[in-house]
């Protein structure tokens, strides 16, 4: 975990406003490592420039507050919501982590490109590529 941190993680506006505890437990850290470690930082070594985490690990709870499905995997320490802080740049981002070759179980383009998601569940790789 180079360009990363497991704070940037739990970070949260929401968790923050409604007094949630999104403290990233123990057991799912290698989650969010591999997710780091195989997708985030080469991602970041490509691009050049700081990838900002919007929303990564989600408690029950704030997954709830947000209205994220009850299957997310961001859940799970799996899931990263990333910006660069434009659309443009973000559109850019998501062609060039399928360029690169990188394994991901999801990567959805959000809203017009106002953010990437981006998962892996190392146990399926499918390479699932998403507009919503």
């Amino acid at each position: 975990m180079k360009h990363f941190s497991f704070q940037e993680f739990e970070r949260s506006e929401t968790a923050y406003r409604h007094g949630i505890d999104n403290t990233l437990p123990d057991k799912l850290k290698g989650n969010v490592a591999a997710l780091v470690d195989k997708v985030l930082d080469p991602l970041r070594e490509a691009w050049g420039k700081p990838i900002t985490i919007t929303s990564g690990y989600r408690c029950a709870a704030l997954n709830k507050a947000v209205g994220g499905s009850a299957t997310s995997h961001h859940l799970r320490g799996m899931a990263a919501d990333i910006s660069t802080g434009n659309k443009v740049e973000n559109r850019k981002l998501f062609q060039l982590i399928q360029d690169l070759g990188l394994p991901f179980t999801q990567l959805i383009d959000e809203k017009g490109f106002s953010w990437v998601h981006v998962s892996l569940d190392q146990s399926d790789v499918k390479r699932q590529v998403l507009r919503l």
